[in-house]
Protein backbone atom coordinates (compact mmCIF):
# COMPACT_ATOMS: atom_id res chain seq x y z
CA UNK A 1 0.00 0.00 0.00
CA UNK A 2 2.97 2.30 0.76
CA UNK A 3 4.57 1.36 -2.36
CA UNK A 4 1.53 2.80 -4.21
CA UNK A 5 1.55 5.68 -2.42
CA UNK A 6 5.23 6.45 -2.96
CA UNK A 7 5.13 5.44 -6.80
CA UNK A 8 1.73 7.80 -7.08
CA UNK A 9 3.77 10.90 -5.37
CA UNK A 10 6.59 10.43 -7.54
CA UNK A 11 4.74 10.21 -10.72
CA UNK A 12 2.81 13.59 -9.39
CA UNK A 13 6.38 15.00 -8.56
CA UNK A 14 7.64 14.63 -12.29
CA UNK A 15 4.44 15.76 -13.87
CA UNK A 16 4.89 18.95 -12.20
CA UNK A 17 8.67 19.10 -12.70
CA UNK A 18 7.68 18.82 -16.45
CA UNK A 19 5.14 21.33 -15.95
CA UNK A 20 7.75 23.37 -14.44
CA UNK A 21 10.13 22.78 -17.37
CA UNK A 22 7.21 23.87 -20.01
CA UNK A 23 7.34 19.96 -21.72
CA UNK A 24 3.98 19.66 -20.80
CA UNK A 25 2.15 23.19 -20.33
CA UNK A 26 0.08 23.18 -23.69
CA UNK A 27 -1.31 19.80 -23.56
CA UNK A 28 -2.04 20.21 -19.83
CA UNK A 29 -4.02 23.52 -20.79
CA UNK A 30 -6.01 21.70 -23.71
CA UNK A 31 -6.89 19.08 -21.63
CA UNK A 32 -8.91 21.46 -19.53
CA UNK A 33 -11.10 21.87 -22.92
CA UNK A 34 -11.38 18.93 -24.14
CA UNK A 35 -13.55 15.70 -24.51
CA UNK A 36 -15.96 17.58 -21.47
CA UNK A 37 -19.89 16.46 -21.18
CA UNK A 38 -22.61 18.30 -22.31
CA UNK A 39 -22.82 21.86 -21.15
CA UNK A 40 -19.47 21.99 -19.64
CA UNK A 41 -16.98 24.76 -20.78
CA UNK A 42 -13.61 23.42 -18.86
CA UNK A 43 -12.39 20.65 -16.36
CA UNK A 44 -10.36 22.10 -13.70
CA UNK A 45 -9.47 20.35 -10.45
CA UNK A 46 -7.17 17.62 -9.44
CA UNK A 47 -7.30 15.19 -6.45
CA UNK A 48 -9.85 14.69 -4.03
CA UNK A 49 -11.75 17.91 -3.60
CA UNK A 50 -12.59 18.60 -0.18
CA UNK A 51 -13.39 22.21 -0.16
CA UNK A 52 -13.93 25.70 -2.03
CA UNK A 53 -14.71 28.98 -1.77
CA UNK A 54 -16.07 31.76 -4.21
CA UNK A 55 -13.91 35.08 -3.60
CA UNK A 56 -16.48 37.71 -2.59
CA UNK A 57 -16.18 39.52 -5.49
CA UNK A 58 -16.71 36.77 -7.83
CA UNK A 59 -14.00 36.89 -10.06
CA UNK A 60 -12.19 33.91 -8.48
CA UNK A 61 -12.93 29.87 -7.25
CA UNK A 62 -10.29 28.27 -4.50
CA UNK A 63 -10.09 25.02 -4.22
CA UNK A 64 -8.69 22.67 -2.05
CA UNK A 65 -7.86 19.11 -1.85
CA UNK A 66 -5.70 16.01 -1.87
CA UNK A 67 -3.90 17.89 -4.34
CA UNK A 68 -3.17 21.15 -2.39
CA UNK A 69 -4.56 24.53 -3.02
CA UNK A 70 -5.70 25.90 -6.42
CA UNK A 71 -7.09 29.31 -7.57
CA UNK A 72 -9.31 29.63 -10.55
CA UNK A 73 -10.15 32.58 -12.39
CA UNK A 74 -13.47 34.01 -14.01
CA UNK A 75 -12.84 31.40 -16.73
CA UNK A 76 -11.88 28.49 -15.24
CA UNK A 77 -8.74 27.87 -16.83
CA UNK A 78 -5.64 26.62 -14.42
CA UNK A 79 -3.80 29.58 -13.12
CA UNK A 80 -1.86 29.17 -10.13
CA UNK A 81 -1.36 26.20 -7.73
CA UNK A 82 -0.74 27.97 -4.75
CA UNK A 83 3.18 27.58 -3.04
CA UNK A 84 4.08 30.58 -1.13
CA UNK A 85 7.25 30.65 -3.27
CA UNK A 86 8.53 31.90 -6.69
CA UNK A 87 9.34 30.05 -8.89
CA UNK A 88 7.26 27.23 -7.36
CA UNK A 89 9.61 24.60 -5.64
CA UNK A 90 8.35 20.78 -5.89
CA UNK A 91 7.35 19.71 -2.43
CA UNK A 92 8.02 15.91 -1.53
CA UNK A 93 5.35 15.77 1.39
CA UNK A 94 1.44 15.49 0.17
CA UNK A 95 -0.79 17.13 2.13
CA UNK A 96 -4.22 17.80 2.43
CA UNK A 97 -6.27 20.93 2.70
CA UNK A 98 -9.20 20.82 4.42
CA UNK A 99 -10.73 24.30 4.46
CA UNK A 100 -10.54 27.52 2.71
CA UNK A 101 -12.18 31.19 3.40
CA UNK A 102 -11.60 34.16 1.12
CA UNK A 103 -11.23 37.53 3.03
CA UNK A 104 -14.28 39.69 2.84
CA UNK A 105 -12.24 41.82 0.06
CA UNK A 106 -11.15 38.42 -1.98
CA UNK A 107 -7.68 40.17 -1.51
CA UNK A 108 -6.62 37.02 1.02
CA UNK A 109 -7.36 33.72 0.97
CA UNK A 110 -6.86 31.53 4.74
CA UNK A 111 -6.35 27.84 4.25
CA UNK A 112 -5.80 24.74 6.42
CA UNK A 113 -4.12 21.15 5.78
CA UNK A 114 -2.94 18.55 7.05
CA UNK A 115 0.44 15.98 6.50
CA UNK A 116 -1.90 12.83 4.29
CA UNK A 117 0.66 10.42 5.98
CA UNK A 118 -1.08 11.47 9.29
CA UNK A 119 -3.71 11.02 11.05
CA UNK A 120 -3.78 14.59 12.51
CA UNK A 121 -2.43 17.93 11.06
CA UNK A 122 0.28 20.69 12.12
CA UNK A 123 -1.84 23.10 13.70
CA UNK A 124 -1.22 25.87 11.08
CA UNK A 125 -3.33 28.35 9.24
CA UNK A 126 -2.10 30.03 5.97
CA UNK A 127 -2.76 33.11 4.26
CA UNK A 128 -2.64 33.80 1.05
CA UNK A 129 -1.54 36.71 -0.95
CA UNK A 130 -4.07 36.51 -3.65
CA UNK A 131 -2.42 38.63 -6.66
CA UNK A 132 0.57 37.26 -6.26
CA UNK A 133 -0.38 33.53 -5.23
CA UNK A 134 2.20 33.86 -2.44
CA UNK A 135 2.13 32.71 1.08
CA UNK A 136 1.91 35.72 3.03
CA UNK A 137 1.85 34.26 6.91
CA UNK A 138 1.57 30.94 8.65
CA UNK A 139 -0.19 31.18 12.02
CA UNK A 140 1.27 28.66 13.98
CA UNK A 141 -0.73 28.79 17.66
CA UNK A 142 -2.08 25.22 17.58
CA UNK A 143 0.86 23.59 18.35
CA UNK A 144 0.94 20.31 16.99
CA UNK A 145 -2.41 19.87 16.59
CA UNK A 146 -4.85 20.07 13.96
CA UNK A 147 -6.89 23.01 12.95
CA UNK A 148 -10.73 22.13 11.93
CA UNK A 149 -11.94 25.23 11.05
CA UNK A 150 -11.33 29.20 10.31
CA UNK A 151 -13.41 32.26 9.91
CA UNK A 152 -12.65 35.59 8.89
CA UNK A 153 -14.29 38.67 10.59
CA UNK A 154 -16.54 40.32 8.69
CA UNK A 155 -14.47 43.34 8.85
CA UNK A 156 -11.33 41.34 7.57
CA UNK A 157 -9.11 42.32 10.50
CA UNK A 158 -9.51 38.99 12.74
CA UNK A 159 -9.20 35.45 11.91
CA UNK A 160 -10.58 32.71 14.47
CA UNK A 161 -8.98 29.60 14.32
CA UNK A 162 -10.25 26.45 15.66
CA UNK A 163 -8.20 23.09 16.43
CA UNK A 164 -7.64 19.93 18.31
CA UNK A 165 -5.74 22.26 21.20
CA UNK A 166 -9.46 22.79 22.63
CA UNK A 167 -8.58 26.22 21.94
CA UNK A 168 -9.48 28.98 18.97
CA UNK A 169 -7.49 31.50 18.54
CA UNK A 170 -7.97 35.12 17.44
CA UNK A 171 -5.45 36.36 14.68
CA UNK A 172 -4.48 40.00 13.65
CA UNK A 173 -4.67 39.13 9.71
CA UNK A 174 -2.61 42.27 9.31
CA UNK A 175 0.19 41.55 11.74
CA UNK A 176 -0.36 37.88 11.88
CA UNK A 177 -0.44 38.14 15.66
CA UNK A 178 -2.02 36.37 18.12
CA UNK A 179 -4.65 38.68 19.63
CA UNK A 180 -6.71 35.93 21.78
CA UNK A 181 -6.41 32.73 22.69
CA UNK A 182 -10.30 31.10 24.24
CA UNK A 183 -9.76 27.83 25.95
CA UNK A 184 -11.85 24.94 25.66
CA UNK A 185 -12.45 22.02 27.92
CA UNK A 186 -12.70 19.50 24.33
CA UNK A 187 -11.78 20.07 20.81
CA UNK A 188 -13.78 22.80 18.39
CA UNK A 189 -15.02 21.72 15.19
CA UNK A 190 -16.32 24.56 13.94
CA UNK A 191 -16.18 28.44 14.40
CA UNK A 192 -18.33 31.14 12.99
CA UNK A 193 -18.85 34.85 13.42
CA UNK A 194 -22.23 37.05 13.52
CA UNK A 195 -22.85 39.31 10.98
CA UNK A 196 -21.80 41.99 13.31
CA UNK A 197 -18.36 40.43 14.32
CA UNK A 198 -19.21 40.97 18.11
CA UNK A 199 -19.87 37.33 18.70
CA UNK A 200 -17.93 34.34 17.38
CA UNK A 201 -20.10 31.21 18.00
CA UNK A 202 -18.36 27.75 18.70
CA UNK A 203 -19.35 23.92 18.65
CA UNK A 204 -18.13 21.47 20.41
CA UNK A 205 -17.82 17.83 21.18
CA UNK A 206 -19.02 18.18 24.04
CA UNK A 207 -22.51 19.50 22.95
CA UNK A 208 -22.46 22.32 24.35
CA UNK A 209 -22.75 25.80 22.13
CA UNK A 210 -20.49 28.68 23.24
CA UNK A 211 -21.12 32.32 22.36
CA UNK A 212 -17.67 34.72 22.91
CA UNK A 213 -17.66 38.41 23.16
CA UNK A 214 -15.22 39.34 20.46
CA UNK A 215 -14.57 42.76 22.45
CA UNK A 216 -13.18 41.16 25.45
CA UNK A 217 -12.43 37.80 24.08
CA UNK A 218 -13.98 36.55 26.97
CA UNK A 219 -17.12 33.41 27.69
CA UNK A 220 -20.80 35.19 27.08
CA UNK A 221 -22.73 32.48 27.01
CA UNK A 222 -23.30 28.46 27.17
CA UNK A 223 -25.75 26.88 25.56
CA UNK A 224 -27.11 23.79 26.90
CA UNK A 225 -29.57 21.24 25.82
CA UNK A 226 -28.59 18.92 23.49
CA UNK A 227 -28.25 15.33 24.38
CA UNK A 228 -25.44 14.42 21.37
CA UNK A 229 -22.99 16.31 19.39
CA UNK A 230 -23.99 19.39 17.80
CA UNK A 231 -23.13 18.89 13.84
CA UNK A 232 -23.72 22.70 12.91
CA UNK A 233 -24.65 25.98 13.87
CA UNK A 234 -25.94 29.22 12.07
CA UNK A 235 -26.89 32.69 12.97
CA UNK A 236 -30.09 34.25 11.28
CA UNK A 237 -29.38 37.28 9.19
CA UNK A 238 -29.32 39.60 12.29
CA UNK A 239 -27.48 37.78 14.92
CA UNK A 240 -30.18 37.05 17.42
CA UNK A 241 -31.08 33.67 16.82
CA UNK A 242 -28.40 30.84 16.62
CA UNK A 243 -29.44 27.56 15.17
CA UNK A 244 -28.34 24.01 16.18
CA UNK A 245 -28.40 20.90 14.70
CA UNK A 246 -27.39 17.88 16.82
CA UNK A 247 -27.01 13.59 16.52
CA UNK A 248 -30.08 13.92 19.28
CA UNK A 249 -32.24 14.24 16.28
CA UNK A 250 -33.26 17.59 16.79
CA UNK A 251 -33.14 21.40 15.99
CA UNK A 252 -32.90 24.53 18.59
CA UNK A 253 -33.28 27.67 18.32
CA UNK A 254 -31.30 30.18 20.84
CA UNK A 255 -31.92 33.44 21.39
CA UNK A 256 -28.37 34.87 21.50
CA UNK A 257 -28.85 38.03 23.83
CA UNK A 258 -30.25 35.65 26.62
CA UNK A 259 -28.87 32.42 26.18
CA UNK A 260 -31.91 30.98 26.37
CA UNK A 261 -33.21 28.33 24.75
CA UNK A 262 -36.42 29.66 22.55
CA UNK A 263 -37.89 26.47 20.44
CA UNK A 264 -36.74 22.81 20.30
CA UNK A 265 -37.85 21.36 16.39
CA UNK A 266 -38.28 17.79 16.72
CA UNK A 267 -39.83 16.02 13.71
CA UNK A 268 -36.70 14.40 12.74
CA UNK A 269 -36.44 10.94 13.08
CA UNK A 270 -32.74 10.37 12.60
CA UNK A 271 -29.47 13.16 13.25
CA UNK A 272 -29.13 16.39 11.59
CA UNK A 273 -26.34 16.76 9.67
CA UNK A 274 -27.01 20.92 8.86
CA UNK A 275 -28.50 23.66 8.94
CA UNK A 276 -29.31 27.00 7.14
CA UNK A 277 -31.29 30.58 7.51
CA UNK A 278 -32.98 31.40 4.25
CA UNK A 279 -31.18 35.30 3.63
CA UNK A 280 -34.33 36.84 5.16
CA UNK A 281 -34.03 35.03 8.34
CA UNK A 282 -37.74 33.58 7.43
CA UNK A 283 -37.32 29.81 6.92
CA UNK A 284 -34.58 27.62 8.49
CA UNK A 285 -33.74 24.36 6.66
CA UNK A 286 -32.72 20.90 8.22
CA UNK A 287 -30.84 18.26 6.95
CA UNK A 288 -31.32 15.18 8.12
CA UNK A 289 -30.15 11.25 7.74
CA UNK A 290 -33.76 10.76 7.58
CA UNK A 291 -33.30 11.68 4.19
CA UNK A 292 -35.52 14.53 4.50
CA UNK A 293 -35.01 18.48 4.28
CA UNK A 294 -37.52 20.07 6.78
CA UNK A 295 -38.00 23.54 6.34
CA UNK A 296 -39.30 25.73 9.05
CA UNK A 297 -40.64 28.72 10.40
CA UNK A 298 -38.79 30.91 12.34
CA UNK A 299 -41.09 33.00 13.83
CA UNK A 300 -43.74 30.30 14.97
CA UNK A 301 -40.85 27.58 15.15
CA UNK A 302 -43.33 24.93 13.34
CA UNK A 303 -42.67 23.08 10.14
CA UNK A 304 -43.70 24.55 6.93
CA UNK A 305 -42.78 21.71 4.70
CA UNK A 306 -41.07 18.52 4.34
CA UNK A 307 -38.73 18.21 1.33
CA UNK A 308 -38.77 13.89 0.68
CA UNK A 309 -37.07 13.60 -2.73
CA UNK A 310 -33.58 12.34 -1.29
CA UNK A 311 -33.12 8.38 -0.89
CA UNK A 312 -30.33 9.01 1.05
CA UNK A 313 -29.20 11.56 4.36
CA UNK A 314 -29.35 14.60 3.68
CA UNK A 315 -25.94 16.40 4.95
CA UNK A 316 -25.71 20.01 3.36
CA UNK A 317 -28.25 22.65 2.94
CA UNK A 318 -27.18 25.79 1.55
CA UNK A 319 -30.05 28.73 0.31
CA UNK A 320 -28.62 30.99 -2.90
CA UNK A 321 -28.50 34.28 -1.44
CA UNK A 322 -31.25 35.69 -2.79
CA UNK A 323 -33.37 32.73 -0.99
CA UNK A 324 -35.80 31.27 -3.88
CA UNK A 325 -33.71 28.59 -4.27
CA UNK A 326 -32.34 26.01 -1.71
CA UNK A 327 -29.57 23.43 -2.61
CA UNK A 328 -29.22 19.96 -1.22
CA UNK A 329 -27.11 17.33 -0.88
CA UNK A 330 -27.64 13.13 -0.15
CA UNK A 331 -25.11 10.69 0.47
CA UNK A 332 -25.80 8.93 -2.79
CA UNK A 333 -23.42 12.09 -5.09
CA UNK A 334 -27.02 13.94 -6.20
CA UNK A 335 -27.25 17.69 -5.65
CA UNK A 336 -31.24 18.96 -5.47
CA UNK A 337 -32.64 22.10 -6.25
CA UNK A 338 -35.67 23.17 -4.90
CA UNK A 339 -37.86 26.30 -5.27
CA UNK A 340 -38.97 28.35 -2.36
CA UNK A 341 -42.17 29.81 -3.19
CA UNK A 342 -43.74 26.49 -3.83
CA UNK A 343 -41.44 24.00 -1.61
CA UNK A 344 -40.95 22.08 -5.18
CA UNK A 345 -38.15 20.27 -6.99
CA UNK A 346 -36.74 22.04 -9.85
CA UNK A 347 -33.33 20.43 -10.74
CA UNK A 348 -31.28 17.69 -9.91
CA UNK A 349 -27.47 17.94 -10.29
CA UNK A 350 -25.97 14.53 -10.96
CA UNK A 351 -22.55 14.13 -11.85
CA UNK A 352 -20.10 13.29 -9.06
CA UNK A 353 -19.06 9.92 -9.10
CA UNK A 354 -18.10 9.68 -4.93
CA UNK A 355 -19.90 11.64 -1.82
CA UNK A 356 -20.22 15.30 -2.34
CA UNK A 357 -18.61 17.15 0.78
CA UNK A 358 -19.36 20.76 0.34
CA UNK A 359 -21.65 22.90 -1.83
CA UNK A 360 -21.56 26.76 -2.10
CA UNK A 361 -23.19 29.45 -3.86
CA UNK A 362 -21.68 32.65 -5.57
CA UNK A 363 -22.54 35.89 -3.92
CA UNK A 364 -24.98 36.68 -6.86
CA UNK A 365 -26.11 33.19 -6.90
CA UNK A 366 -25.62 32.33 -10.38
CA UNK A 367 -23.51 29.70 -9.86
CA UNK A 368 -23.20 26.75 -7.49
CA UNK A 369 -19.79 25.03 -6.50
CA UNK A 370 -19.22 21.57 -5.26
CA UNK A 371 -16.51 19.19 -4.21
CA UNK A 372 -16.61 15.71 -4.18
CA UNK A 373 -14.02 12.83 -2.46
CA UNK A 374 -13.83 12.06 -6.67
CA UNK A 375 -11.40 15.20 -6.93
CA UNK A 376 -13.39 17.47 -8.88
CA UNK A 377 -14.95 20.76 -8.14
CA UNK A 378 -17.74 21.47 -10.47
CA UNK A 379 -19.49 24.59 -11.04
CA UNK A 380 -23.30 24.55 -12.26
CA UNK A 381 -25.71 27.18 -13.71
CA UNK A 382 -28.09 27.76 -11.29
CA UNK A 383 -30.86 28.70 -13.63
CA UNK A 384 -30.09 26.25 -16.47
CA UNK A 385 -29.15 23.62 -13.99
CA UNK A 386 -26.34 22.82 -16.25
CA UNK A 387 -22.65 21.82 -15.86
CA UNK A 388 -20.35 25.02 -16.41
CA UNK A 389 -16.70 23.60 -15.03
CA UNK A 390 -15.48 21.31 -13.84
CA UNK A 391 -11.88 22.29 -12.05
CA UNK A 392 -9.01 19.80 -11.53
CA UNK A 393 -6.26 20.90 -10.24
CA UNK A 394 -5.16 19.14 -6.67
CA UNK A 395 -4.34 15.88 -8.85
CA UNK A 396 -4.61 12.89 -6.33
CA UNK A 397 -5.11 14.72 -3.20
CA UNK A 398 -8.52 15.48 -1.96
CA UNK A 399 -9.88 19.05 -1.38
CA UNK A 400 -10.50 19.48 2.24
CA UNK A 401 -12.72 22.91 2.00
CA UNK A 402 -13.96 26.09 -0.42
CA UNK A 403 -14.66 29.48 -0.27
CA UNK A 404 -16.41 31.88 -1.88
CA UNK A 405 -14.61 35.75 -2.18
CA UNK A 406 -17.64 38.25 -1.11
CA UNK A 407 -17.40 39.89 -4.36
CA UNK A 408 -17.86 36.15 -6.10
CA UNK A 409 -15.30 36.76 -8.37
CA UNK A 410 -12.47 34.10 -6.65
CA UNK A 411 -13.19 30.61 -5.34
CA UNK A 412 -10.53 29.51 -2.67
CA UNK A 413 -9.71 25.80 -2.22
CA UNK A 414 -7.82 23.62 1.05
CA UNK A 415 -6.52 20.06 0.37
CA UNK A 416 -4.47 17.56 1.75
CA UNK A 417 -1.57 18.08 -0.75
CA UNK A 418 -0.45 21.24 1.68
CA UNK A 419 -1.63 23.62 -0.70
CA UNK A 420 -4.43 26.55 -1.12
CA UNK A 421 -5.78 27.20 -5.16
CA UNK A 422 -7.42 30.37 -6.04
CA UNK A 423 -9.62 30.27 -8.91
CA UNK A 424 -10.85 32.79 -11.33
CA UNK A 425 -14.19 32.28 -11.53
CA UNK A 426 -15.09 34.21 -14.70
CA UNK A 427 -12.25 32.13 -16.53
CA UNK A 428 -11.96 29.26 -14.84
CA UNK A 429 -8.66 29.52 -14.53
CA UNK A 430 -6.50 28.91 -11.78
CA UNK A 431 -4.86 32.36 -10.63
CA UNK A 432 -2.66 31.18 -7.52
CA UNK A 433 -1.11 28.05 -5.18
CA UNK A 434 -0.24 28.87 -1.95
CA UNK A 435 2.78 26.69 -0.49
CA UNK A 436 5.33 26.66 1.39
CA UNK A 437 6.22 27.97 4.66
CA UNK A 438 5.52 24.53 6.58
CA UNK A 439 1.96 24.61 5.10
CA UNK A 440 0.54 21.60 6.22
CA UNK A 441 -3.11 20.35 5.47
CA UNK A 442 -5.69 23.41 5.46
CA UNK A 443 -8.92 22.51 7.35
CA UNK A 444 -10.46 25.87 6.67
CA UNK A 445 -10.13 28.61 4.46
CA UNK A 446 -11.72 31.88 5.31
CA UNK A 447 -11.72 35.35 3.40
CA UNK A 448 -11.37 38.77 5.28
CA UNK A 449 -15.40 41.06 5.02
CA UNK A 450 -13.21 43.29 2.26
CA UNK A 451 -11.62 40.21 0.53
CA UNK A 452 -7.82 41.06 0.81
CA UNK A 453 -6.88 38.61 2.95
CA UNK A 454 -7.15 34.95 3.65
CA UNK A 455 -7.08 33.00 6.64
CA UNK A 456 -6.24 29.31 6.50
CA UNK A 457 -6.55 26.93 9.96
CA UNK A 458 -4.15 23.96 9.31
CA UNK A 459 -2.84 20.93 10.97
CA UNK A 460 0.39 22.56 12.00
CA UNK A 461 -1.01 24.67 14.67
CA UNK A 462 -1.19 27.75 13.18
CA UNK A 463 -3.61 30.05 10.85
CA UNK A 464 -2.14 31.32 7.91
CA UNK A 465 -2.91 34.84 6.30
CA UNK A 466 -2.80 35.67 2.67
CA UNK A 467 -2.92 38.88 0.78
CA UNK A 468 -5.30 37.77 -1.85
CA UNK A 469 -4.11 40.36 -3.97
CA UNK A 470 -0.06 39.12 -4.37
CA UNK A 471 -1.12 35.76 -3.22
CA UNK A 472 1.30 36.66 -0.71
CA UNK A 473 2.47 35.09 2.54
CA UNK A 474 1.56 37.95 5.78
CA UNK A 475 1.29 35.80 9.35
CA UNK A 476 1.41 32.98 11.01
CA UNK A 477 -1.01 33.66 14.10
CA UNK A 478 0.46 31.04 16.91
CA UNK A 479 -0.91 29.90 19.70
CA UNK A 480 -3.41 26.66 19.13
CA UNK A 481 -1.10 23.42 20.28
CA UNK A 482 -0.68 23.31 23.78
CA UNK A 483 -2.25 19.82 23.71
CA UNK A 484 0.47 17.99 21.42
CA UNK A 485 -1.88 15.90 18.65
CA UNK A 486 -4.96 18.52 19.10
CA UNK A 487 -3.76 21.81 18.02
CA UNK A 488 -5.22 21.50 14.53
CA UNK A 489 -7.47 24.38 13.41
CA UNK A 490 -10.97 23.28 12.09
CA UNK A 491 -12.58 26.63 11.58
CA UNK A 492 -11.64 30.10 11.28
CA UNK A 493 -14.00 33.29 11.25
CA UNK A 494 -13.83 36.45 10.55
CA UNK A 495 -15.75 39.26 12.72
CA UNK A 496 -18.10 41.42 10.54
CA UNK A 497 -16.01 44.27 11.03
CA UNK A 498 -12.81 42.22 9.83
CA UNK A 499 -11.03 43.31 13.04
CA UNK A 500 -10.93 40.16 14.53
CA UNK A 501 -10.23 36.51 13.36
CA UNK A 502 -11.45 33.87 15.34
CA UNK A 503 -10.44 30.36 15.63
CA UNK A 504 -11.69 26.61 16.45
CA UNK A 505 -9.02 24.61 18.08
CA UNK A 506 -8.25 20.82 18.91
CA UNK A 507 -7.32 21.57 22.20
CA UNK A 508 -10.89 22.80 22.74
CA UNK A 509 -10.15 26.50 22.94
CA UNK A 510 -11.21 29.34 20.89
CA UNK A 511 -8.69 31.78 20.16
CA UNK A 512 -9.65 35.95 18.76
CA UNK A 513 -6.74 37.49 17.10
CA UNK A 514 -6.38 41.23 16.12
CA UNK A 515 -5.91 41.12 12.19
CA UNK A 516 -4.02 44.16 12.13
CA UNK A 517 -1.68 43.55 14.69
CA UNK A 518 -1.39 39.46 14.25
CA UNK A 519 -1.59 39.15 17.90
CA UNK A 520 -3.46 36.81 20.42
CA UNK A 521 -5.73 38.71 22.26
CA UNK A 522 -8.26 36.42 24.11
CA UNK A 523 -8.15 32.63 24.55
CA UNK A 524 -11.27 31.19 25.24
CA UNK A 525 -11.55 28.22 27.73
CA UNK A 526 -15.23 26.32 27.92
CA UNK A 527 -15.13 23.39 25.71
CA UNK A 528 -14.01 19.76 26.76
CA UNK A 529 -12.91 18.80 24.14
CA UNK A 530 -11.64 19.62 20.69
CA UNK A 531 -13.83 22.60 18.88
CA UNK A 532 -14.52 22.28 15.67
CA UNK A 533 -16.80 25.48 13.82
CA UNK A 534 -17.06 29.50 14.96
CA UNK A 535 -19.45 31.81 13.44
CA UNK A 536 -19.85 35.43 14.22
CA UNK A 537 -23.29 36.70 14.70
CA UNK A 538 -24.23 39.33 12.10
CA UNK A 539 -24.30 42.50 14.76
CA UNK A 540 -20.37 40.97 15.59
CA UNK A 541 -21.64 41.44 19.12
CA UNK A 542 -21.95 36.94 19.88
CA UNK A 543 -19.27 34.47 18.81
CA UNK A 544 -20.90 31.00 18.80
CA UNK A 545 -18.46 28.10 18.87
CA UNK A 546 -19.13 24.57 18.40
CA UNK A 547 -17.41 21.27 19.83
CA UNK A 548 -17.08 17.44 19.80
CA UNK A 549 -18.42 17.69 23.48
CA UNK A 550 -21.91 18.17 21.26
CA UNK A 551 -22.09 21.96 23.15
CA UNK A 552 -22.24 25.37 21.53
CA UNK A 553 -20.96 28.34 23.70
CA UNK A 554 -21.99 31.89 23.40
CA UNK A 555 -19.47 34.48 23.99
CA UNK A 556 -20.36 37.87 24.53
CA UNK A 557 -17.54 39.75 22.74
CA UNK A 558 -18.07 43.11 24.86
CA UNK A 559 -17.24 41.02 27.95
CA UNK A 560 -14.40 39.09 26.37
CA UNK A 561 -12.65 42.30 25.94
CA UNK A 562 -13.49 43.82 29.30
CA UNK A 563 -12.21 40.27 30.79
CA UNK A 564 -9.02 40.76 28.75
CA UNK A 565 -8.50 44.46 30.42
CA UNK A 566 -9.50 43.37 33.60
CA UNK A 567 -8.09 39.72 34.21
CA UNK A 568 -9.25 39.81 37.56
CA UNK A 569 -12.87 40.19 37.06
Amino acid sequence: MWSVKILIQALTTCLFLLLAAGCVAREARASQFEHLPVGAKARLGRGTVEAMQYAPNGTRLAVGGSAGLWLYDQAYEVEFLLTGESPPTILQGRRNVRSVAFSPDSQTLASVSADHTELWGDGAVHLWDLATGTLQHTLQGHGLDDVWSVAFSPDGRTLASAGGDRTIRLWDVATATLRHSLESPHSIWSVAFSPDGQTLASAGEDGTIRLWDMTTATLRHTLQGHTDRVRSVAFNPDGHILASGSEDHTVRLWDVATATLRHTLQDHTDQVRSVAFSPDGHILASGSDDHTVRLWDVATATLRHTLQAHDDWVGIVAFRPDGHILASVSGNRIIRLWGMTTATLQHTLEDHTYQIVSVAFSPDGQTLASISWDRTILLWDVAMATLRHTLQGHGLEEVRSVAFSPDGHILASGSEGRTIRLWDITTATLRHTLRGYGLEEVRSVAFSPDGRTLASGSDDHTIRLWDTATGTFQHALQGHGDWGDWGWVPSVAFSPDGRTLAGAGGDGTVRLWDVSTGTLRHTLHGHRIAAFHVVFSPDGQTLASASLDGTILLWDMDAVEIAAVNPAR
